[in-house]
């Protein structure tokens, strides 16, 4: 019941809203002309109210603002949802509160409000470092808003971490190392560093789907690109703790890592999702991914906007080794087997051993560099009874 604790509790607010869609962007995010701050501070508060209830007396580890754009939130509106959450939990000595900003809506001042009301982390998107491909991936910063807002972000707040996307069209190995090195010169404490992946319902892929997506790297560069990433990273210091997430001692994002060692965790917003574990069961939850339904709900307290699904052992089992497998440190091979009522194939993890998929150590089992670049096949290999 209280397997949870492994990995902690955490709680997710979900803005959004963005000033433009960008081309690669799968998640739940909206262009809109007129935005009511209050309204949705009200939806918010709602739905803490609500759920605070559920998990009462639990020690709150991480807040994570994500979206969408959380930087076009109003300070004020940020100040009175901490203030609220301050209400409900009580706060880990080391919370950490994180709050997504794009370079397109830093100021310092906004910046000086968001730390006043709690924040301590800064996440930045700012996606590549020269300006013909920020326009090729729809960003509507330039590399120099880019650096001028990163440098607002280091002067405020002792822990900023920033997104980059690398394999993207026509770009060479020579550019990435270029680029990434230059990147780490000027990072702070973390990097998050994503191979660019073209999803279904987006603007890139309906484009390739046309034919018209050129320059892409094939399977073999693509796995060059991740091994320059981990040695240029791993050279710099900042270890590689997670598949796509680098970082100095001690500055991991913990909020990230309450998801990846299954942990606890509300989802608070439209398509947000959270994990719950209450009476003994593990709970699946998600909100409608409409803004303006999400509203309405929430302005009925005794209904809300987090149906819930059971989630069976099995794949409780199943979420857990994807999750974790990511990881550096890997899977707790006792964990899993708690979860699935059985143990690994031994035959198997000799064989992935061999092959250099897997390492194993202190009843753990950890995705070697190779096994990391085919991780989903690895995951459903281990998975499979």
């Amino acid at each position: 019941m209280d397997d949870w604790r492994n990995g902690g509790f955490g709680l997710y607010i979900h803005w959004p809203f963005c000033q433009s869609k960008c081309p690669y962007c799968d998640f739940n995010s909206h262009v809109a002309a007129h935005i009511d701050q209050d309204i949705w501070l009200k939806g918010y508060l709602t739905e803490l109210d609500r759920l605070a209830p559920q998990t009462e007396g639990r020690l709150l580890n991480s807040v994570f603002f994500g979206g969408g754009t959380p930087s076009l939130m109003e300070p004020r509106i940020v100040e009175h949802i901490l203030a609220r959450i301050d209400q409900h939990w009580t706060l880990a000595n080391d919370v950490e509160i994180t709050l997504e900003a794009n370079p397109t809506s830093v100021e310092a001042d906004r910046f000086k409000g968001y730390r006043a009301a709690g924040v301590n982390r800064i996440s930045m998107g700012i996606q590549a470092l020269n300006d013909p491909d920020l326009k090729a991936l729809g960003r509507l910063h330039s590399a120099n808003e880019a650096a001028q807002a990163f440098d607002i972000a280091v002067k405020t707040f002792n822990r900023v971490s920033f997104d980059l996307i690398y394999a993207r069209q026509n770009q060479t190995l020579t550019n990435w190392e270029t680029e990434l090195t230059h990147a780490l010169s000027m990072a702070a404490d973390h990097l998050s560093l994503y191979q660019l992946t073209i999803e279904d319902g987006t603007a890139f892929g309906d484009r390739l789907k046309r034919g018209g997506l050129k320059g892409l790297p094939d399977d073999e560069m693509a796995a060059d690109f991740y091994e320059l990433t981990q040695a240029l990273c791993t050279e710099a210091g900042f270890a590689g703790y997670e598949v796509s997430n680098y970082a100095k001692e001690g500055a991991q994002s913990r909020h990230n890592l309450v998801y990846w060692r299954s942990g606890d965790y509300i989802g608070i917003g439209p398509g947000a999702h959270g994990r719950l574990t209450l009476g003994g069961k593990r709970w699946a939850c998600e909100a409608g991914k409409s803004p303006a339904l999400w509203l309405e709900k929430t302005s009925k307290l005794a209904n809300g906007e987090s149906p819930r699904v059971a989630i069976s052992p099995t794949e409780q089992a199943d979420e857990y080794l994807m999750m974790s497998l990511r990881l550096a440190e890997g899977t707790d091979i006792r964990r899993y087997e708690n979860y699935a009522g059985g143990a690994f194939s031994q035959d198997k993890l000799r064989h992935l051993t061999h092959i250099g998929m897997i390492t194993q150590e202190n009843s753990r089992i950890m995705a070697t560099t190779q096994g990391r670049m085919v991780l989903n096949s690895l995951i459903a290999e281990l998975a499979t009874p």
